[in-house]
């Protein structure tokens, strides 16, 4: 690494290689870089799903080499990263190190979900009432 002959950590999809379920990288190398800096493109989600492997098309494939080409930071997907960071993180050269994951988890409103618990709190203390009320027309007779 510090050498400046890693140019860029490519982060491939699972299941995109005969035989070989695991992701996979392709680090490309270059003696001649002139910036001291790596980019890191995270791939995985550039894939067609095709029987038990996945495929690059057409499109996936252009996606990362115009990201390559054109060096640029995109949220959840390339980071061109300074070498003294990669220096700092022990020259981990893991992709998932520089580029965050998008977070997909639903956003919940707190209190929108107090208020539909204190809703279906009052419907089901209000059916207690009533099944109560029936239990006990029902005992008497």
């Amino acid at each position: 690494m510090d050498n400046n002959f890693v140019d860029c950590v490519i982060q491939l999809p699972e299941n995109l290689f005969f035989g070989t379920s695991i992701a996979t990288c392709i680090l490309v190398m270059a003696k001649n870089k002139t910036e001291n800096k790596t980019l890191f493109i995270d791939a995985i989600q550039e894939f067609k799903k095709e029987t038990n492997n996945n495929i690059l098309e057409h499109n996936n494939i252009n996606n990362i080499i115009n990201t390559f080409h054109n060096r640029e930071d995109k949220d959840y997907f390339a980071r061109y990263v300074d070498n003294s960071e990669i220096a700092e993180n022990d020259y981990i050269l893991s992709v998932s190190t520089y580029v965050e994951k998008e977070d997909t988890r639903e956003v919940i409103d707190i209190n929108v979900l107090n208020k539909e618990i204190e809703e279906t709190t009052t419907k089901i203390d209000t059916l207690r009432a009533s099944i109560n009320e029936i239990v006990k027309e029902l005992s008497h007779e």
